[in-house]
């Protein structure tokens, strides 16, 4: 019997074949602290009795959350993490630097066939690179940073196909959005999705990313692409063999197999207050908006700003709506500064802050109140995420929200 992706990185990590539903112990490459988990993580490793971290060296801390602070306790955040990397060694930290899942692969901690677990939920996105990552709580985090392992149970996978061409203006947040839709919210709790076909080929790597990154949304354990030469220059390196054959084989096992075409894709929105609740954007234009949000983990890469400020070359923000982009690293800035991106986002009306979470998760500027309603292009559209109860956040690709942002309303951005 064949094997999946999933199963050859466990197995490799192993030394030994697996099968969907083991529990086996795996060793750790790489683990992503985030600056929210960072108090409790540090409590969890005294009280478990740990006197040392297992490798320094295979640890980031990054503080993405809570910076600029807004509240007075995350002070407390910062000097936990600081004291912690101080006492026990630890090097690789971010300050202020960008979002932890852009960073985790940017700042190349993360390579083809690791074994990598964050405490934040997408932390899935690494498997854009051919990686197996997964969330987890500050508990299981003690417990890797005091011994180097964790025990998992080898995820069934879905694969998905997708084959041809992506009409223009949709990008591959429309994709993942609708193959959510079509999964549901629960629809993959503890499988791997695996990509495969031309139109998955055909992505970039920060396409790549978006998709993986919102696999969590559909309850995925993790998210993984083939590696290829797009991953080789990505990550800086030669693909060794093992990384060059991580791909499903003809005779894997899988779960639930979807198959799409990739002409088929329409631009699509995640509507108030579900993940999955999935309509086509035509059946939506003409509803009002008050903001506009272009960032996150999910949609804050270069070719993201790229794609809003094509959109908004030439026009103006509509009277009346903020628009507000959150580059996701500082590398991105500069980047889309150097490109002339930020130069015509910023020209037709566009807040542009500093490199992290900000809004996506309700902090650092951008907080709506009762009855506004906001298109934005990160993971999650969850009743008070964005403020209040009452707030309706729409979920949807960079091109779609900016076309809303000049418009004022929800409009499909092939008319932009």
């Amino acid at each position: 019997m064949g094997q999946t992706i999933i199963e050859k990185i466990i197995a490799r990590n192993g030394g030994r074949s697996v099968k969907p539903g083991e529990i086996v112990t795996v060793s750790v490459d790489r683990v992503m602290l985030d600056d929210i988990m960072i108090p409790f993580i540090v409590d969890k490793f005294h009280e478990m009795g740990f006197t040392k971290v297992w490798d320094p060296d295979k640890a980031v801390l990054i503080y993405d959350h809570l910076v600029p602070s807004s509240q007075q306790d995350d002070v407390r955040h910062y000097k936990a993490g600081d004291e912690f990397a101080a006492q026990y060694g630890i090097k690789h930290v971010h300050r202020s630097d960008g979002i932890c899942h852009q960073l985790m692969t940017e700042a190349g901690y993360v390579k083809p066939g690791d074994v990598v677990f964050g405490t934040d939920s997408h932390t899935t996105t690494y498997g854009c690179v051919g990686a197996f990552s997964t969330g987890i709580g500050y508990t299981e985090m003690a417990a890797i940073l005091g011994t180097g392992n964790l025990w998992i149970r080898v995820p069934e996978t879905i694969k998905i196909v997708i084959e041809g061409s992506l009409p223009e203006y949709v990008m591959s947040k429309d994709v993942i959005l609708r193959i959510i839709g079509d999964l549901g919210a629960d629809g993959a709790t503890y499988r791997s999705l695996e990509f495969t076909g031309s139109a998955v080929d055909a992505m970039s790597i920060s396409s790549r990313m978006t998709m993986a990154n919102m696999a969590i949304e559909a309850g995925a354990k993790c998210a993984v692409f083939t590696p290829d030469e797009k991953t080789a220059k990505y990550c800086g390196m030669e693909l060794n063999d093992f990384q060059r054959g991580l791909r499903g084989d003809s005779d894997a096992s899988y779960f639930q197999t979807l198959t799409y075409r990739g002409e088929d894709f329409v631009p699509v929105m995640a509507c108030p207050s579900q993940v999955d609740k999935i309509r086509n954007v035509k059946e939506l234009e003409g509803t009002d908006i008050d903001q506009v949000f272009i960032g996150s983990c999910t949609n804050g890469r270069l070719e993201d700003l790229q794609m809003a400020a094509r959109v908004l070359e030439g026009r103006r923000v509509a009277p009346f709506v903020k628009l507000i982009v959150t580059p996701a690293s500082r590398k991105v800035y500069e980047e889309a500064s150097a490109c002339g991106a930020i130069k015509t986002l910023v020209k037709a009306g566009a807040i542009v802050t500093h490199p992290g979470c900000g809004l996506c998760c309700g902090r650092t500027g951008g907080i709506l109140c009762d009855g506004e309603r906001v298109v934005a292009t990160n993971n999650r559209n969850f009743l008070g995420r964005m403020g209040t109860s009452k707030v309706e956040i729409y979920l949807a690709s960079p091109a779609t929200a900016a076309a809303c942002a000049a418009a004022g309303k929800i409009v499909c951005p092939d008319k932009y």
